[in-house]
């Protein structure tokens, strides 16, 4: 038994205080609320504390002083994430570990292309320095105005920009690691090439906690990009939309930095959220193409947009579009991308995927599992969109307006079963870029193999033997007796 089952929660909270001051542990229950709930508000738990440490020897005293008390942990950057990955579930003997004020960026290297950020550093603040030094952090995210670097990097987070740049793994060089015994691994290297072993940081990256608390990343930096050119299209199909990011691939090549796609009723939500959004093209076309590619230096991306989109527009392929003409007004166009998002969280609780499947077969998922939740589910709505170059989908289901709580639990609990059904016969993914959590632990545990969980239980075992770390997030492990 752990021996923080023995004390009284009160007990608990004055031994943290007493052990780390009272400076960084919140023990007031109106003051945990924000740290104990979901993104959405969906799900509410509580803590026995929310631990807010300054430096890293901040962090490795609070996971020794948790070990002698019996208490797990739960790490926390901004509480952005989707799969309740951050989100205590058991407040009885867990705390949360808020990295919130762990949020300096220490140091900028515009010679070495490198950068050096702790973990609870706000991604937008940290792209916005980068910038004034004249460089680029690629990773963009809905939530950059918010969620924190560390749990970028614990979720392996992707983005619009995976396309070149890749996901959150392709942009770390190196980490800073406080492990389940209190102990601080510093492998900050800036190094683009090292071979020496075992690449021990790919372990802690995804791994959301699990195995240790990531409290800094050194990054790849990039030059601006000085040229962006932003189009909006209208189009027949989503499988013309495979046709149009095959093409684009090839005549665009490296320069193509985004490819989103998204359905007619994408607009209508957006606007639902941001009534000021105005219609930038006319028509209702079956299918959208959000586009951007972009370049420094010598390059012509405007001359580049024109031309490709003068050709495949010549062919049929794309039916109607707009470029944008300033910042303004692609900032405007990306405006549709993340209202659409907000639209429909106002519509309340509704299912949310995160999926990928094969490239050639997006389409064709698509119309399949939007196919059996018309027939099973006819009153619900289904949002597909996402990113087209790596091949992940977030279907999205929306229970009808005015439905009660239980009817939505009920339509949401149905369309997940649908939509895994369809992804399973296209070897797909249930999660592309946010994680697995706690939300889908047992839909990801249902699809492991005995020698991949076996290997994951290892690995937890090596770095995490109690299990305190984040406990219950990705698998639902027993600790040794």
């Amino acid at each position: 038994m752990l021996k923080g089952h023995a004390q009284s929660r009160e007990e608990l909270q004055a031994s943290l205080k007493a052990g780390l001051g009272e400076g960084l542990v919140l023990t007031d229950a109106a003051e945990m609320v924000r740290y104990c709930r979901d993104w959405h508000g969906d799900v509410s738990s509580s803590a026995v504390a929310v631990i807010r440490p300054r430096t890293v020897e901040d962090v490795a005293a609070t996971v020794r002083l948790c070990a002698e008390l019996g208490l797990a942990i739960v790490p926390q950057g901004g509480n952005t994430g989707l799969v309740l990955g951050g989100v205590p579930d058991a407040p009885d003997h867990q705390i949360v570990l808020s990295l919130e004020r762990m949020n300096a960026i220490r140091a900028i290297d515009t010679d070495d292309f490198s950068a050096v950020v702790e973990a609870g550093c706000i991604l937008s603040e940290f792209k916005d320095a980068v910038q004034e030094k004249g460089m680029f952090f690629p990773l963009s995210l809905g939530a950059q105005g918010s969620c924190r670097i560390g749990g970028n990097v614990s979720t392996n987070a992707g983005g619009i920009n995976v396309l070149r740049y890749g996901m959150t793994r392709e942009l770390v060089l190196g980490l800073e690691v406080v492990l389940a015994d209190g102990t601080i691994w510093n492998g900050l290297s800036t190094l683009r090439k090292d071979n020496r072993g075992i690449d021990l940081k790919q372990l802690f990256i995804g791994a959301e906690g699990t195995l240790g608390i990531i409290t800094a990343v050194s990054v790849k930096l990039y030059p601006n990009p000085e040229h962006v050119e932003t189009a909006l299209l209208g189009l027949n199909s989503l499988d013309d939309a495979i046709k149009l990011y095959r093409r684009a691939r090839r005549e665009c090549c490296d320069l193509m930095s985004a490819f989103e796609f998204m359905p007619p009723v994408a607009f209508t939500l957006a606007m639902e959220a941001i009534p000021d959004l105005k219609m930038p093209i006319a028509g209702d076309y079956a299918a959208y193409v959000l586009m951007e590619i972009s370049g420094s230096g010598l390059v012509d991306t405007s001359d580049l947009m024109s031309r490709f989109l003068e050709g495949v527009m010549e062919d049929g392929l794309v039916l109607d579009g707009v470029i944008a003409s300033s910042r303004a007004q692609a900032q405007s166009l990306w405006m549709f991308r993340e209202g659409m998002n907000e639209g429909q969280a106002l519509r309340g609780a509704h299912m949310r995927t995160d999926i990928s499947v094969p490239l050639s077969r997006l389409a064709e998922f698509v119309a399949e599992a939007e196919a059996a939740l018309a027939k099973d589910l006819p009153e619900c709505l289904a949002v597909s969109y996402g990113h087209v170059g790596d091949g992940n989908v977030h279907l999205n289901v929306l229970p009808p307006n005015g439905s009660t709580h239980d009817e939505r639990d009920r339509d949401i609990y149905k369309a997940k079963v649908i939509v895994n059904a369809v992804l399973d016969r296209y070897a797909g993914s249930i999660s592309a870029e946010h994680g697995i959590g706690r939300l889908k632990r047992g839909d990801f545990e249902s699809r492991l193999g005995p020698v991949q969980r076996e290997m994951i239980e290892r690995l937890k075992a090596a770095f995490d033997p109690e299990l305190r770390m984040n406990p219950g997030c990705q698998l639902a492990l027993q600790a040794a007796s």
